[in-house]
């Protein structure tokens, strides 16, 4: 668990509240109870912390993009968060612009 919370940057309570939360996150245990994850269980991890850090989702949002239900929202959300991002820029450059006039 450690790696792994090394390599997300997430600390491992985190970690093991995401395992109660999202049903699809399930590393096995080994006889002494590490946590042992797979490169697939990795990359979940980067995606849920994706969605909830960057994307703005809520852990009900995430459930379902995780269940397939979203997958739209998905490609939505970040369609909008490029659009406002790209707009925020716009705006700047607009004042500064307007600034030297």
């Amino acid at each position: 668990m450690g790696e792994v919370s090394e390599l997300t940057g997430l600390a491992p309570h985190v970690l093991r509240n995401w395992e109660k939360t999202y049903s699809q996150l399930k590393p096995k245990k080994n006889s002494a109870g590490n946590r042992a994850y797979k490169d697939e269980e990795v990359q979940l991890i980067f995606k849920i912390k994706d969605l909830l850090e960057e994307k703005k989702f809520t852990s009900e949002g995430v459930k379902k993009v995780l269940s397939g239900e979203n997958e739209a929202v998905v490609v939505n959300k970040s369609v909008s968060s490029d659009i406002k991002k790209d707009l925020t820029e716009m705006k700047v450059f607009l004042n500064q612009l307007l600034e030297k006039l």
